[in-house]
């Protein structure tokens, strides 16, 4: 985000997905600082945390001023010729800093703006916390950093402003107070003594701010979220054929060859399965036609992702603009996660053989909610009177939040493995997953931004770096080609079919 037009749109779909959210300035003009506070505003009533807005733009603007204060330094130490990192110089330099800049704040503003010193602003959330960080390009020195972590271990022993204001103060750089009030009001919010972190990281110095979700709002969605579930009484069962080859295959004397003749007296089975089968997915040297012999090429656990697979469309339904949307989405997701598994898991035939179905199923949540909408609108906001609870929240559900732990609700209630809700679950947020799933959640979740990406709905920066340096992608040119590739390849597998 780097224009000064509020866009509720892009944080909605940042707050949905789970990315960062980054806006740079050089300057840190006024109207820059309104348009921070007012894009964090929207941010936290987007995840349902209103109250604490007050208290985080205090902190905003605190970390903001800070390090447009050293970038400022870092020009005037430069034009005064003084070496910010000698002592002397430093004693110098700030004896005459203040008032000099104050004097003439928009030369050096410009003068910091020339130099490329930046003030970048970044908003980020998972499941229980929330992240803000404040960055700027210009390392600390010794001593900036010691003082500054002087202040920091003062201000948490500190239990009221009025304490701190009448213990000493270090006068040489300001008294430290705004960062007193900004961690006695973090500690408000819940947040622990190392919710405050700075530090310097590639050039730039990190100030970082992490604080827990508000326990009751949080519930509050997630308890309407399972009263909505519990709620979908309405729910479409699996077509009878699908649920017949789902029994079969959970009979523990099956016979694969039981599986394909039930298999060929169905049309439209026969045809979905031979569609896999002959799919760049397998590779094959030669088409194949017969049933028997794809049923061996897929396996009882591609037969049974098969199943999912087509009884959640079929049961779903592709009826409205918004469902096909949906839909095609989650197809080219799917395609992405198969072909990425193969590539980097060749070896891990479990990771390989699951990609696909999580990869289409991983939105189940917006699907659903979508084919339900317009017979749950009255019942849920009945759920809300009934509880007590604010109807916003129905507002942010139709929206898209929470949908990742509505589809793995769905998944649960219609018996999906376990690893198909997993995937659904933490699809936006691989690092929370069980170890046992997190490749596997990686795949998908990579294959999701990706998608994302090629459409333009967001940039490089929003990518889990953790992920990216586990698909050893070191920068955008190797993403952009990873994009590419899987794009051209689908849209050749789609022009096929």
């Amino acid at each position: 985000m780097s224009d000064a037009t509020l866009s509720t749109t892009k944080i909605q779909k940042a707050v949905q997905a789970g990315v960062p959210l980054s806006i740079t300035t050089y300057t840190l003009p006024h109207q820059m600082e309104l348009y921070m506070a007012e894009v964090l505003t929207a941010f936290l009533k987007e995840l349902n945390q209103d109250g604490m807005t007050e208290y985080m733009i205090y902190c905003l603007n605190e970390l903001t001023t800070n390090a447009k204060k050293a970038n400022t330094k870092r020009v005037y130490f430069k034009e005064k010729g003084l070496d910010i990192n000698n002592p002397a110089d430093y004693e110098t330099g700030m004896s005459g800093f203040k008032n000099d800049t104050l004097e003439n704040i928009r030369y050096y503003l410009q003068l910091q703006k020339n130099a490329g010193l930046y003030i970048k602003l970044i908003l980020h959330h998972s499941r229980d916390k929330i992240k803000i960080e404040v960055r700027n390009n210009a390392d600390l020195t010794p001593n900036e950093y010691k003082r500054i972590h002087d202040k920091i271990t003062r201000a948490q022993q500190y239990s009221s402003v009025e304490e701190a204001f009448s213990s000493a103060v270090d006068a040489t750089e300001g008294a430290g107070l705004g960062l007193i009030i900004m961690v006695l009001m973090l500690a408000k919010l819940g947040a622990g003594k190392d919710c405050l972190q700075v530090f310097c990281e590639n050039g730039e110095t990190i100030s970082r701010i992490i604080v827990p979700v508000d326990k009751e709002r949080r519930n509050e969605i997630t308890i309407l979220s399972k009263e909505l579930v519990d709620a979908i009484d309405t729910l479409p069962q699996f077509p009878e054929n699908i649920a017949r080859i789902n029994t079969l295959l959970n009979d523990p004397d099956f016979k694969l060859s039981d599986i394909a003749a039930y298999i060929s007296n169905d049309i439209a089975l026969t045809a979905d399965l031979l569609k896999l089968v002959n799919s760049a997915a397998f590779s094959l040297a030669n088409p194949c036609h017969k049933i028997a012999d794809a049923v061996k090429l897929v396996g009882v656990n591609g037969i049974k992702n098969l199943l999912y697979s087509l009884g959640s469309i079929k049961s779903l339904g592709a009826s409205t603009n918004e469902q096909r949307k949906l839909w095609d989405h989650s197809y080219r997701v799917a395609f992405y996660s198969y072909n990425l598994a193969r590539s980097f898991y060749a070896s891990q035939r479990a990771i390989v053989d699951d990609a696909y179905v999580c990869g289409l199923l991983h939105d189940m949540g917006k699907v659903v909610f979508d084919f339900a909408h317009p017979k749950l609108i009255e019942k849920v906001k009945q759920i809300c009177e009934n509880k007590a609870l604010s109807t916003s929240l129905i507002e942010r559900l139709a929206s898209g939040s929470n949908h990742a732990e509505i589809g793995a609700l769905i998944a649960q209630k219609w018996n999906f493995p376990e690893i198909i809700g997993h995937s659904i679950r933490y699809h936006h947020d691989p690092d929370g997953a069980p170890e046992n799933v997190k490749k596997l959640v990686g795949v998908v979740y990579l294959a999701n931004m990706l998608v994302h990406y090629g459409e333009g709905d967001i940039e490089f920066y929003q990518f889990d770096p953790e992920i990216l340096k586990e698909f050893r992608v070191e920068n955008e040119e190797q993403l952009k080609k990873i994009a590419e590739r899987l794009e051209a390849a689908f849209e050749k597998e789609n022009g096929k079919s």
